[in-house]
């Protein structure tokens, strides 16, 4: 007993260390990143930082605003979502209760591949193929914001699907059988019911979907134009904060810099407000059932 309760303790502590590792890493990053970008932003101003539309860091004057990049990050993100949340809700729907099993069995580490694909394979994949496409079918270099949609969307399925299907599977088989029970087809159950009980669960994948959309840097860099402008339609390039970190990063010094790390704080804020309000939105749906 003094062994099984010597342990337990051990573990215990095991398990707090963990958590607050991660607790003190997160406040490590908000630390660097706000402590290196307050005094940018005081000297430059957030007004002019946020909603300048010209970034122009080597100019005499300089310039700072990083609007069109925010603008740029919204639009690649808004068309991943379109793109990629229905074919990943959908085909989660379809594994967890319509794909035969020999069929399940070839596709699931098919997805499981997508997961393990590195960004810059994916990158590779859409210059070669998808710019190409759309150059074909819409004109100009084939390099902005739809293209950088496609991508984005096609990368973030392989997380709304897993993690949809394992929200699916986890609702109770009494659901299903209850409606059948009262005269359901199978669709109407899984699509009415289950799918339905599942919700929070799929709201949770979309939100690491999201996440990795917004975050994606060097697949976006290869597709998206690069273009430091507000983008005047959906086939126009743009760049987002992302890409303008990793753009200028490499021989930025001085104030340059610290634009650079203001531009990821910012990023770092936007992820956090979309986080808080799909939190909200999961919270919603919670109180809802």
């Amino acid at each position: 007993m003094k062994k099984k309760y010597l342990s337990e303790s051990i573990m215990k502590y095991v398990f707090l260390v963990s958590a607050l590792t991660s607790i003190f890493a997160i406040v490590l990053i908000c630390f660097f990143i706000f402590g290196e970008s307050m005094p940018f932003i005081k000297k430059v101003g957030l007004t002019n930082f946020i909603f300048g539309k010209d970034w122009a860091p080597v100019d005499v004057p300089a310039q700072f605003g990083i609007l069109p990049m925010i603008i740029g990050s919204i639009y690649v993100t808004i068309g991943s979502i379109i793109i990629g949340v229905p074919i990943g809700i959908f085909t989660a729907i379809y594994l967890a209760k319509f794909c035969p099993k020999k069929l399940y069995n070839f596709l699931r580490p098919c997805i499981d591949l997508m997961a393990g694909i590195p960004s810059i394979v994916y990158g590779f994949f859409a210059l070669v193929v998808i710019v190409p496409m759309i150059r074909k079918a819409f004109g100009g270099t084939g390099m902005n914001i739809v293209t950088a949609s496609i991508l984005l969307g096609i990368m973030i399925l392989p997380t709304i699907i897993t993690l949809s299907e394992s929200a699916i599977n986890t609702v109770v088989d009494s659901y299903y059988e209850g409606s059948v029970a009262l005269g359901a087809s199978h669709e109407l159950a899984v699509m009415g019911v289950v799918v339905p009980a599942a919700k929070s669960g799929i709201l949770s994948s979309v939100i690491l979907g999201i996440g990795r959309a917004i975050g994606e840097t060097m697949a976006v860099y290869l597709v998206a134009g690069n273009q430091p402008i507000i983008a005047k339609s959906i086939f126009s390039g743009t760049r987002t904060m992302t890409t303008n970190i990793v753009l200028d990063m490499a021989y930025a010094s001085g104030t340059h810099r610290d634009a650079l790390i203001a531009t990821a704080m910012v990023l770092f804020v936007f992820i956090l407000l979309i986080n808080l309000i799909f939190n909200l939105i999961k919270r919603g749906v919670n109180n809802g059932k």
